[in-house]
């Protein structure tokens, strides 16, 4: 086991003192002898960590930002989404200690991706204390943070909503125009993405192409319980 740690403590960038709590991070519950054993703990401190982090980042960098994109920018950033995105980029699915049943998977599920990369947040945490766990979050969030305030990431929402619903419902999504306003020089439309007879929360965009990938953000969030990122104020 021993070895094997230090593989993924030199895929992380950081070496612990108490390698026990790497094992906890990287043990999903199917793995465990009992749940306790598991990461579910630590994710539920990696979750509070990564969030107080991000928001201080942003408060920080972007003086001149008001509170709701600041808070739109922390849902892009804190998301299912980009923890399960950095898991992969890190190659932590071959360190993750799974049960017979999991380990058969051909693919690893993104919402097991994210879990571990929160536990790995709240292990550091732990051993490290405060500033080490600021540093690697810092490290990996940075970029992501980044990407959000260029508005790069918007463009993947899409993409990311028919990932999701071609793997687990074999269908598409498909994207109805609700409502429209304005001078036809300066429209806005809103937009609602609708899943197998599913509608979810619509979003106002400048043009149409904005507001679909905006109403597709909104249906990730709401498919995760994260809050939604563009809420219609008229609703």
């Amino acid at each position: 086991m021993l070895p094997f740690l230090r593989r993924c403590e030199r895929r992380l960038g950081y070496e612990f003192r108490d390698k026990k709590l790497l094992q906890s991070a990287l043990t999903h519950a199917s793995g465990a002898h009992h749940r306790l054993a598991s990461n579910e703990r630590l994710e539920f401190l990696g979750d509070a960590i990564l969030g107080v982090v991000v928001c201080e980042m942003l408060f920080r960098n972007y003086p001149d930002y008001l509170e709701g994109d600041l808070t739109r920018i922390k849902s892009m950033v804190v998301s299912r989404q980009t923890c399960a995105k950095l898991s992969r980029e890190l190659g932590l699915e071959e360190f993750l200690i799974l049960g017979k049943g999991m380990s058969t998977h051909a693919k690893v599920p993104p919402s097991l991706l994210s879990d571990v990369f929160e536990a790995l947040v709240a292990a550091i945490y732990l051993d490290g204390g405060q500033q080490k766990s600021r540093e690697f979050i810092e490290r990996y969030l940075g970029p992501e943070i980044e990407a959000a305030v260029r508005g790069e990431s918007e463009t993947n929402y899409k993409s990311q909503l028919q990932q999701w619903v071609q793997r687990e419902h074999g269908t598409t999504p498909t994207y109805k125009l609700i409502d429209e306003k304005g001078p036809d020089h300066r429209k806005h439309f809103k937009i609602a993405a609708t899943v197998c007879g599913t509608s979810y929360p619509p979003a106002w965009g400048r043009n149409k192409k904005e507001a679909e990938q905006r109403a597709a953000l909104n249906a990730l969030s709401d498919l995760e319980g994260s809050p939604i990122p563009y809420p219609c104020d008229d609703d």
